[in-house]
């Protein structure tokens, strides 16, 4: 008896939980929990790649160089942190599909003068930011990752191949414009999780939405800051 009311309590646990999912608070909540995840994944990319200007060590070895091969000595953990970021994309994407389809379902008809009064530019362009920049974010790992689309791609060679990837002008522009267009979307992200999770305040609200922004802008720039002192000759 114990076992069948254990079993039935599990399955009633997970109906609650399936069910507040399916709920427009469940999928904004999941939505806000894979953004931190995710927006947490994007700072420490960042502050890795920052490396790029750091000169060789005694040994004639790239600091950058050794952060890529510290990360492929740990197959097991690399893979875990892979598949933790796969699944946080998956589900990102989905809850913010699933908030799309139910926001326009609610409205059938759309009107026929649309004037924004409280919403932001950052926030207008969420739904379509989304997708560009999971696109780029294929391309990213094609050129840097993979190497299928760098010109010439070495394995573990990480500040020869960032420098000679970013040395073509309109690649570094294709991405200096990504990290633009992710600047917009980190900043309503960061600031719309707080809003999910029940942090809005009156007291904290200009807090929040000025630490968002601040974070934002901080990661788009030290990500463009790397094509730019590549094309200005300031890391070669």
């Amino acid at each position: 008896m114990k076992v069948i009311s254990s079993m039935s309590s599990s399955a009633s646990s997970l109906a609650r939980a399936v069910q507040f999912v399916e709920a427009p608070v469940g999928k904004k909540a999941v939505m806000a929990l894979t953004g931190i995840v995710l927006l947490g994944f994007v700072l420490v990319h960042m502050l890795g790649n920052l490396q790029i200007f750091l000169p060789p060590g005694k040994d004639g070895v790239y600091p950058i160089d050794a952060y890529g091969a510290a990360l492929h000595a740990n197959q097991p953990l690399l893979w875990i942190a892979r598949l933790v970021l796969i699944a946080s994309a998956g589900l990102h994407i989905w809850s913010a599909v699933q908030l799309a389809v139910l926001r326009n379902n609610a409205r059938p008809s759309r009107y026929l003068f649309n004037t924004p009064v409280t919403s932001t530019y950052a926030s207008r362009t969420m739904y379509w930011s989304g997708p560009i920049l999971a696109a780029f974010l294929i391309y990213h790992l094609l050129h840097f990752t993979t190497g299928t689309a760098h010109p010439d791609f070495r394995f573990l060679h990480v500040h020869d191949n960032v420098v000679k990837g970013f040395s073509v002008w309109y690649i570094s522009a294709f991405y200096i414009g990504a990290m633009s267009m992710l600047c917009l979307h980190l900043y309503h992200g960061a600031w719309s999780l707080f809003q999910s999770l029940g942090f809005a305040h009156p007291r904290y609200t200009p807090r929040l939405r000025l630490g968002a922004k601040v974070f934002a802008s901080l990661v788009a720039a030290g990500n463009i800051s790397i094509p730019v002192a590549i094309l200005l000759g300031l890391v070669r």
